[in-house]
């Protein structure tokens, strides 16, 4: 992708956070079996083996989405984006969380090589992770969700007229969370984890 119109360290991280966004999420897609393994092909990122999409509005919807939180990025409004599992009554079974922090003051150059080092090392613990995740029913579905730290205006803003608020049912109890990779640098906080819904009943 070209970055030449992302010249300020916050649109450089952005654009890299989006490339990588884009491809890590279809990783989860995959790694959870939403689809038939055919319904991917294997392609090379960071020197790494990853998936992508076969099926064009598939593989658009994800591009679209990553794509769209961009200009959000940049401000660091963005505080998550997950991938948001549901069952057949449309509650969430499971989320990935991919939890976001990009630091606005930063104003030296960015080391696109170390910063795509780091990010790596997550495209590397992602397909391994699912062994620590919930198997996923046949009939559910999925979604991509961002969670917004300022609401943007649609009416000052075209890039937030393509979000719109979710309907998703929420878990009565606070979800169980697994640990999956975790980044802390000048430029970029990066937190991985998965939610799963809490069964247990509290007692009194």
């Amino acid at each position: 992708m070209d970055r030449k119109d992302h010249q300020t360290p916050q649109g450089e991280i952005a654009q890299i956070l989006v490339e990588f966004l884009e491809v890590a999420i279809t990783s989860v897609v995959f790694l959870k079996g939403v689809y038939p393994n055919g319904a991917f092909e294997r392609r090379r990122y960071m020197n790494l083996v990853v998936h992508r999409a076969k099926h064009p509005q598939l593989n658009e919807y994800i591009h679209s989405a990553v794509n769209g939180l961009l200009p959000f990025l940049t401000k660091d409004l963005i505080d998550r984006v997950a991938v948001v599992f549901f069952d057949d009554g449309g509650v969430p079974i499971e989320r990935f969380v991919f939890k976001l922090n990009v630091n606005l003051s930063y104003n030296s150059k960015v080391q696109q090589a170390d910063l795509e080092f780091s990010l790596r090392s997550f495209l590397i613990k992602l397909p391994v992770s699912g062994p620590l995740t919930k198997v996923l029913p046949q009939n559910c579905r999925w979604e991509i969700t961002a969670y917004f730290r300022a609401l943007p205006q649609a009416s000052t803003s075209k890039d937030a007229e393509m979000w719109i608020p979710s309907d998703a049912k929420q878990w009565q109890q606070p979800p169980v969370i697994t640990p999956i990779k975790s980044l802390s640098s000048e430029p970029l906080s990066l937190q991985v984890y998965a939610e799963d819904r809490n069964l247990s009943v509290p007692t009194n």
